[in-house]
């Protein structure tokens, strides 16, 4: 099965792009930085608050970085809202975003406690490093995680599908595609530690978690959610 049509832009995803786009052109008609309110803070941060689990998905940071999830989006999204209903859709792709989230919290914990023996040192550290110091003061924003999940719900359900990447001059399965990115990003995650700005372990975090809510999924047969 080759990806050739164009899939239309159904009601979930339309909505979310106008989200994005929205917040993105608002950010920068009003001169105001909406990654300190709505991006995702480490959860033991003075500056963080429980609605950045599902906000941060809405703040880019460049327009590249928003056409490039907003694309990921139709991409993969408008083919499972189709197949799935805007409801179960809808879960989902918040289920990916807060799976994103969770993740990266659990790997920056793990790097706290490596560093100081506790997972809330706020109060309790005098002296923090500066890997601590920075993901106490890091902002994780874009919806990159959620594309993540989709791109692995879309290679389990359709893993033979052959997708065109830019530059690459022949096709690529989607069961491939998911299991290379996730690979690589992993690799980026672990060796690049604090030399790039990338969250490369909220797109593992995506992937893992929309990954495991589609086998159980069809473990469980459920064709419908509501």
């Amino acid at each position: 099965m080759r990806f050739g049509q164009m899939a239309p832009l159904p009601p979930i995803c339309k909505n979310l792009i106008y989200i994005n786009v929205g917040v993105f052109i608002l950010s920068i008609l009003m001169r105001f930085d909406v990654s300190s309110m709505l991006g995702l803070h480490y959860f033991d941060s003075k500056d963080f608050r429980p609605y950045q689990i599902f906000t941060y998905q809405f703040v880019h940071g460049g327009i590249m970085h928003l056409l490039l999830n907003m694309f990921g989006l139709y991409i993969f999204g408008s083919r499972l809202e189709l197949i799935w209903g805007e409801k179960k859709f809808l879960f989902f792709y918040l289920f990916c975003v807060a799976g994103s989230a969770i993740f990266i919290f659990f790997v920056d914990a793990l790097k706290v406690f490596n560093e100081t023996g506790f997972l809330m040192p706020r109060n309790k550290v005098a002296e923090i490093s500066e890997e601590i110091y920075r993901i106490y003061n890091k902002v994780t924003i874009g919806a990159s995680g959620a594309i993540m999940g989709l791109m692995a719900a879309f290679a389990t359900i359709f893993p033979n599908t052959e997708l065109y990447l830019m530059f690459i001059p022949f096709p690529i399965k989607a069961k491939y595609l998911a299991i290379g990115y996730g690979l690589i990003e992993l690799y980026l995650g672990v060796a690049n530690g604090n030399n790039d700005n990338i969250a490369h372990f909220a797109h593992v975090g995506g992937l893992l978690f929309g990954f495991l809510l589609v086998l159980y999924w069809n473990k469980t047969n459920r064709k419908t959610f509501f």
